[in-house]
């Protein structure tokens, strides 16, 4: 199926081509007037565009101007009556697919718009097909290949060509937005977008309008119509990342789109129908947040279909070499570039932030160390890295790494401190409580 803009004065060539290429299982859209084809070609994407020449406001090749602009792929059809050798030579040159003259036959314009079809269907697979020789190595590199990951990727293969849920859960950093690209990638919706939506990063009012669209007029702002991402997810799979931070009334509104396959744009009175298999994830207790109130219950088992827990770095420390040796040759260097015992540090530290940070460890590492060999003083940021020549006389002095491990964090997140207790797993009122045990927070006056 191929999106189709058909334009043309006249009102006759519009329905005629509308019905013939709507028989043929295309989705075709037939506009009269030049001048609102040519707004609406600033708001969606079409992959063809059957345009007449002669016409008023805005003539063909002035749409053809417009759409090359916007989106190169889309393929150009110009028709016109009033055939010319420099109007051919022109609209080529603006990057016309081709011109048919009129009259012409239904059944000519059948096979030509089949044959762009199929052409634009051999680009995308092409695609495709260049992503996943390119990605796969790449994202089954940062998963691991431990036993345990082993597991994660056995569920993975198995849900995978179904349609069901999956809510994937696990610490930040972990990677569960890789398991859900794997998850896509070997799905029969693989074809379709993988449309990500992180969850946290937006306000009620903006994730409602982000997931479901919105009219124009809807709220302050809203100047022309916006899709959402459930639409422009159609055929293939969103990926919603912490889906735990969802507000209770948005919630309602997503068990909705779960149980029905529909939901209305904000502002809107259109229910609008959708195929599209969703894939969460979180780092929240959904189920201490279903027994304090804040996550309902009904949208938690819609979500938990099929759940897939991700395990932290700490819990698959033979995971951590290999990474290691993946990150420094995506920045010119090999494992042979660092110390054994800058290494051993590396595999025994804890890594709250998991697999993310331990990305910034080995970037920042590399940049410290220049043309150096990477040895334990270009990981001064690493708690564990410190040297052995502590008070402790190289034993493990607990309270120094949980004060170093709270410090770092607060490093990471810029001092949020919301931020550094999600990163180390524990409640900010916790965190709170520990930094002032270490001293590194002043008690509340009395």
């Amino acid at each position: 199926m191929a999106k189709i803009l058909v334009v043309d004065d006249e009102r006759k060539m519009c329905v005629i081509l509308k019905g013939m290429l709507q028989e043929k299982g295309h989705d075709v859209t037939a506009i009269e007037d030049s001048q609102k084809a040519q707004e609406l070609l600033g708001r969606r994407e079409f992959d063809l565009v059957i345009t007449d020449l002669k016409m008023t406001p805005v003539d063909g090749l002035e749409l053809l101007r417009v759409v090359k602009k916007a989106s190169p792929e889309t393929e150009v059809v110009l028709m016109t009556a009033y055939a010319s050798v420099q109007t051919a030579i022109e609209a080529m040159k603006q990057g016309a697919y081709d011109y048919i003259i009129k009259p012409f036959d239904l059944e000519e314009m059948g096979l030509l718009v089949e044959k762009i079809a199929e052409k634009r269907r051999l680009v995308m697979e092409n695609r495709q097909l260049r992503e996943d020789l390119s990605g796969r190595g790449d994202r089954k590199m940062v998963l691991g290949s431990s036993s345990r990951m082993r597991q994660v990727m056995s569920l993975v293969d198995k849900v995978a060509p179904s349609n069901v849920t999956v809510l994937i859960r696990g610490e930040s950093g972990t990677g569960k937005e890789l398991v859900a690209e794997a998850i896509h990638r070997q799905s029969p919706r693989s074809a379709g977008p993988l449309v990500v939506v992180n969850c946290a990063a937006l306000t009620e009012t903006l994730l409602e309008s982000e997931l479901f669209g919105h009219e124009r007029g809807a709220f302050t702002g809203a100047i022309k119509k916006k899709l959402g991402r459930f639409e422009i997810s159609q055929g293939g799979s969103i990926f919603l990342d912490e889906v735990g931070d969802v507000s209770p009334a948005l919630q309602a509104k997503l068990l909705r789109m779960l149980q029905e396959k529909t939901f209305v744009r904000v502002g809107g009175t259109e229910t609008i129908t959708v195929d599209v298999r969703l894939i969460a994830a979180t780092n929240r207790n959904l189920e201490k947040a279903i027994a304090e109130g804040r996550f309902r219950e009904d949208l938690y088992y819609r979500l938990s279909v099929f759940p897939i827990t991700v395990p932290p770095l700490r819990e698959r420390s033979e995971d951590i070499p290999p990474l290691v040796e993946h990150f420094l040759r995506a920045r010119g260097r090999g494992l042979d570039d660092m110390d054994k015992n800058a290494l051993d540090q590396l595999v025994v530290y804890h890594w709250p932030g998991n697999v993310r940070e331990l990305e910034n460890v080995i970037e920042r590492a590399v940049i410290l160390a220049g043309e150096e060999r990477i040895g334990l003083s270009h990981l001064p940021f690493l708690p564990s890295a410190q040297t052995p020549a502590s008070s402790t006389g190289g034993d493990l002095n607990l309270e120094q790494l949980e004060r170093e491990s709270i410090l770092l964090a607060l490093q990471q997140t810029g001092g949020n401190k919301s931020e550094a207790a999600r990163l180390l797993g524990v409640t900010r009122r916790a965190l709170y409580s520990r930094m002032e045990r270490l001293g590194l927070r002043k008690p509340a006056s009395s």
